[in-house]
């Protein structure tokens, strides 16, 4: 039976979701603090952080960017 008001239920592939384990690709100083680029090494996902104080672990300052 189809009513109708009513609209089909989008069906979403299901997202891999895994936690990241990010490595370093490249590093470089800024005012701000040292800028890292790092990725993924399970879905090669990438990410910009940054680490402003070396006493403290970096902080993502992007979105993840997943691979094609």
């Amino acid at each position: 039976m189809t009513a109708l008001h009513t609209r089909p239920i989008p069906r979403h592939a299901p997202a891999l979701a895994h936690e990241h384990a990010w490595t370093a690709e490249s590093r470089h100083r800024t005012s701000d603090g040292t800028v890292v680029y790092v990725r993924c090494t399970g879905c090669a996902a990438r990410r910009v952080d940054l680490q402003q104080d070396s006493q403290l672990p970096p902080a993502g300052i992007s979105r993840s960017i997943p691979r094609p």
